[in-house]
């Protein structure tokens, strides 16, 4: 027996620790009741929520609006994000950052940032030496990465969102271009790592539009494929997009809708951005040729007047997109001489007709890469600011062959609200219908390995493998396995992207390396002596392109097999413990599992173990009988990962970056506490003086209190303009206090004669419904009686405690002056209330839960009923009204019986049950009936 306890002790363990995981998970559902989503363009981003009772809804920006400028201005002491940046823009252009987006996972030599250079050529970069970056120089003092600049930016966007939800916010899931390699993924992670968020998932713009269209027309997708064209021309750059809809089966919830992205092509550098540089250059053109001859500097010179063009160019791309001509119009553009110029249409399509030779580009790539024809494609839909362009549309329709192009999809918030239905899918704390989303890797990626191979007896050789691990187009996420056969020791491997012959020269260069990682491997020749008389089944290399497009090698494993006989012995605890566990899960063994398991424990056969059924071992006959099976062993192999195409921040190098914007933002929060102080200050200097003026704080105070207490102010005003700009959040905030301990006895004066109507208002309402409750209790039969005559005292003691209370303290209240400070106070009448409450209650709550006493039979067998004509004054009725009671304070009579009232704040009482109905209907017509409880 004690060896049975032993060997079930470490089940219940078991059990317990299952019991723990579930509660574990259950608490975590309570930490993450919002979710988020951030559409990060070039130009502006959104962001929505997800929260109980919020579904999939856009957050408005402290401005109102429904889209914030990705722009973040950094000055010595203070930051400003969104609109207010954007406005920064002119005053202080070298601080004032957008577009630095283009310069994620960029090594310094990359084409993209020179044009970066020359676009805004205000900018200072520095160069990193280490990581062969660039960062943003703003002042001796103030550099930053492009990483660290998106973090501050992430930041603010949950800080939009929290403020939205009214509660803290840590899961996202963030957009990004679909042309994005590796590089430029890690670099977003890093940067909402150094933000403290957790990233649910990169999703593709392209793929959160996609997303975004098929939910909300889940009932037109059908068993039929369905191929959409989405065409997203933004800010900064274009991607054309190919998704098949249908439904098919899952294996969890049977039909269900998909989208797979088939087909993609894209223009880093297609979009409004440069159309509105182009539409810059011709105004600054203008604007030196109406000051030739004046000797003044080219105003491409000064960076505020760039900063106004630019700001004027993006102004006039929109309204040309309505108007035939405008008018650009800048005030004091340079040396505070005006601007004026009429730009039409024509002009605009001239100045950008390269650029619209290249929007038929991305459909041919899709196209191309989807292996379909125009005319399989169904629909185009168009997504993006820039697509609004006449020209553009114009273009287009005739590359697609289409009649017209849909609209039918919001071009701004689409990503958005797609991105954020795909959070509240990957998060615990919301359930939501399935869509199935088959997402495709652009680039492809191979890995690459070298080995000494003999095609010659004595002649060797080295033969370069290659592998595809992820062809381009395929589907993810998805997990891949490599298994090199022919290794018995230590050696390495690259993986690297695959043919990227569909890229032109300049995508390539803007591209950057194209090898991705060395792997070095330790321990091979190790795990060969370990086992030598295992068979080799080779070293197996898990791959993981996960659901953010990010790949990450798992493990390598060196695995080995021999065949060993089935061992008679009983199956060990920790097996059994394992099947019992493995069981609770209806788990069985999966494909994976039987591949790559670790596990060396071997379950016994169905034969050799007795089962719940009772069947008896085999014999030792048949045990001898059976045939040898296989045995893996797995012996994991060091890993050394060399990255090539871009080296991630160190763990240190991370630490710092997160530490620096949370001293930052820690900084901004003193200051916008600082801000509130002295706002606070002043507005309660402003409304005091305001009120002093006011005849309910005229009734209450002295004119000698009324000259102290504005002389107070004044001087507090005159601090707050001379010295108030020095002063500390601690001074500001102990200034406020002092006025408002000055004014608290005038404000206290005014607040009670405020609320004396009302409480004493619901003080008599109390008091009366009391006093016929009371009376109604004594009115009840001495056999149906639940209530004692202590009870019945007490509650009638308080009733009148508190009637004289409220007479007494109202005559002397009436004797003091308003100047004063009141003797009648509203807690005070609260309390008084809560009092008799609470006595009633107790009351009510006995009444409640009393069950009817058993009615005492006469000798004929019937019960014994009170007389019909009983009568109030019969059953002792009295009230006795408290000492000193004026006829004016007198407690309300008793109702006549016809009426029906009940007590206040407390349900109808149900004291009668079946007996008191069938007294009811014995009742001879034209007699009163008895007055029940429930009738008070």
């Amino acid at each position: 027996m004690a060896a049975t306890v032993r060997r079930q002790r470490p089940r219940r363990l078991a059990c317990w620790a299952l019991m723990a995981v579930l509660l574990a998970d259950l608490l975590a559902l309570s930490d993450t009741l919002a979710v988020m989503s951030v559409d990060l363009g070039s130009e502006s981003m959104k962001v929505a929520i997800v929260k109980p009772g919020v579904p999939m809804e856009i957050v408005l920006n402290k401005e109102s609006r429904r889209k914030t400028p990705v722009t973040v201005t950094l000055k010595e002491n203070e930051r400003f994000f969104g609109d207010s940046a954007a406005s920064m823009a002119i005053k202080n252009p070298k601080a004032t950052l957008r577009y630095f987006q283009h310069l994620l996972g960029k090594q310094e030599n990359n084409p993209h940032v020179a044009l970066y250079r020359a676009r805004f050529p205000e900018h200072e970069l520095g160069f990193d030496p280490q990581r062969q970056t660039v960062y943003f120089q703003i002042s001796p003092q103030l550099q930053f990465s492009p990483e660290e600049v998106l973090s501050m930016l992430l930041n603010y966007s949950r800080s939009l969102a929290e403020d939205f939800a009214e509660q803290p916010i840590k899961d996202a899931v963030i957009t990004v271009p679909a042309f994005f390699n590796q590089a430029e993924r890690r670099a977003v992670l890093q940067a909402a790592r150094m933000a403290g968020l957790k990233v649910l998932q990169l999703i593709n713009d392209n793929t959160a539009t996609a997303l975004s269209y098929g939910v909300f027309r889940r009932k037109d997708i059908n068993s039929t494929a369905q191929n959409i064209m989405f065409y997203d021309m933004g800010a900064g750059s274009t991607v054309c997009t190919i998704v098949t809809y249908q439904t098919v089966k899952t294996k969890d919830a049977g039909m269900q809708p998909q989208l797979q992205i088939r087909g993609v092509g894209f223009d880093r550098t297609l979009g409004g951005l440069e159309m509105e540089l182009r539409l810059r250059e011709h105004l600054a053109g203008i604007f030196n040729e109406q000051r030739k001859g004046q000797r003044a500097k080219d105003v491409r010179e000064n960076p505020r007047a760039m900063a106004k063009l630019l700001r004027e160019a993006n102004r006039l791309k929109t309204i040309l997109s309505a108007n035939a001509d405008h008018m650009a119009q800048i005030e004091g553009l340079m040396d505070d001489v005006d601007f004026k110029a009429k730009v039409t249409r024509a002009e605009f399509e001239e100045l950008c007709a390269d650029l619209f030779e290249r929007v038929p580009g991305p459909v041919q790539q899709a196209l191309q890469s989807a292996e379909m024809k125009l005319d399989e494609i169904e629909q185009v839909i168009l997504v993006g600011g820039a697509t609004r362009v006449p020209k553009v549309q114009e273009v287009l329709l005739k590359a697609v062959g289409k009649e017209e192009l849909g609209k039918n999809i919001n071009a701004d918030e689409a990503a958005a609200m797609g991105a954020v239905y795909q959070a509240a899918a990957l998060s615990k704390a919301f359930k939501v219908k399935p869509f199935v989303v088959r997402d495709a890797a652009i680039y492809p990626i191979l890995v690459e390995f070298t080995r000494e191979v003999e095609e010659e007896p004595g002649v060797r050789s080295l033969k370069h493998n290659k592998r595809v691990l992820f062809c381009r187009m395929g589907p993810y996420p998805q997990r891949k396995v490599i298994t090199f056969n022919r290794y018995n020791h230590d050696f390495n491997f690259h993986i690297n992207y695959g043919d990227l012959g569909f890229l032109g020269p300049e995508d390539l260069r803007v591209f950057g390396s194209q090898n991705l990682t060395t792997v070095k491997l330790k321990g091979v020749g190790e795990s060969f002596k370990k086992y030598p008389d295992y068979e080799s089944k080779g070293i197996k290399a898990h791959f993981n392109l996960d659901e953010s497009g990010v790949l990450s090698l798992d493990r390598v494993e060196s695995v080995f097999e021999t065949l060993v006989e089935d061992s008679p012995e009983e199956e060990s605890t920790l097996t059994k413990l394992g099947n019992t566990i493995s069981s609770l899960f209806g788990g069985g063994t999966t494909q994976d599992t039987k591949e790559n398991g670790t596990d060396t424990v071997q379950k016994p056969s169905e034969k050799g173990e007795a089962g719940a059924e009772g069947v008896p071992p085999a014999p030792e006959e048949e045990k001898k009988q059976k045939p040898a099976r296989k045995q893996r062993m797995v012996e994991e192999i060091g890993v050394e990962l060399v990255v090539l195409d871009l080296p991630d921040l160190r763990q240190d190098e991370l630490a710092r970056s997160a530490q620096k914007l949370q001293d930052l933002t820690l900084r901004d929060l003193e200051k916008q506490e600082r801000e509130k102080a002295a706002n606070s200050l002043e507005a309660f200097i402003f409304e005091t003086q305001d009120k002093l003026y006011q005849p309910e704080y005229q009734e209450v105070s002295t004119e000698e209190q009324r000259e102290d207490i504005s002389g107070r102010l004044h001087a507090a005003s005159t601090w707050l303009e001379d010295e108030g700009f020095g002063a500390t959040t601690v001074m500001l905030k102990e200034k406020l206090a002092e006025l408002r301990k000055l004014c608290q006895g005038l404000f206290f004066r005014v607040e009670e004669r405020k609320k004396w109507p009302e409480r004493l208002s619901a003080l008599d309402n109390l008091l009366n419904h009391s006093s016929m409750f009371l009376t109604g209790a004594r009115l009840i039969p001495e056999m149906d009686q639940i209530f004692t005559e202590v009870e019945m005292t007490t509650l009638e003691k308080v009733i009148n405690e508190t009637w004289a209370w409220k007479n007494a303290t109202v005559a002397e209240q009436a004797k003091l002056p308003a100047t004063e400070k009141p003797v009648l106070l509203s807690k005070d009448i609260e309390a008084k209330m809560m009092a008799l409450d609470r006595e009633v209650q107790y009351l009510l709550n006995k009444a409640k839960f009393a069950k009817p006493r058993p009615r005492p039979k006469d000798k004929n067998g019937t019960r014994a009923e009170p007389p019909l004509n009983a009568s109030a004054s019969d059953q002792g009725d009295k009230v006795i009204p408290p000492a000193g009671q004026t006829e004016d304070a007198k407690p309300i009579s008793e109702p006549e019986q016809e009426t029906r009232s009940e007590p206040a704040d407390s349900e109808p009482l149900e004291l009668g049950g079946p007996a008191a109905e069938s007294e009811q209907k014995e009742q001879p017509t034209g007699q009163k009936p008895t007055l029940k409880n429930d009738e008070l």
